[in-house]
């Protein structure tokens, strides 16, 4: 299990972000308006590793505390990674926590 890369920003796209680390450039999936440091600038990006029959998958954040919400979410029946990447980019993390501490269902719609 990764833990968090650590190297150079790439590239930064809408949905992913790519970190040179020693070399090897890791393409992260992550949340829309995750916080990261512009491309050329030295970043740790949180990591998290999903494997799966036909890929094997990492997702990344720019703080701890959304990758453990994000591993949090996984753990809800009837969301994926893919449910919970677009969870993280609608909400942020303590607008998730008030509509789950509220029950409020319609906040994740």
């Amino acid at each position: 299990m990764y833990d968090f890369i650590r190297g150079t920003i790439a590239e930064r796209s809408g949905t992913s972000v790519i970190v040179d680390a020693a070399g090897v450039g890791y393409e992260l999936l992550a949340p829309l308006g995750a916080s990261f440091p512009p491309p050329g600038e030295d970043a740790r990006v949180w990591a998290h590793l999903v494997v799966r029959e036909d890929a094997q998958t990492l997702y990344g954040f720019g703080r701890r505390e959304q990758r453990e919400l994000f591993r949090v979410l996984l753990k809800v029946r009837g969301v994926g990674p893919s449910m919970g990447l677009g969870i993280l980019s609608g909400l942020a993390p303590e607008e998730i926590a008030a509509a789950v501490t509220a029950e409020d269902i319609g906040a994740f719609t």
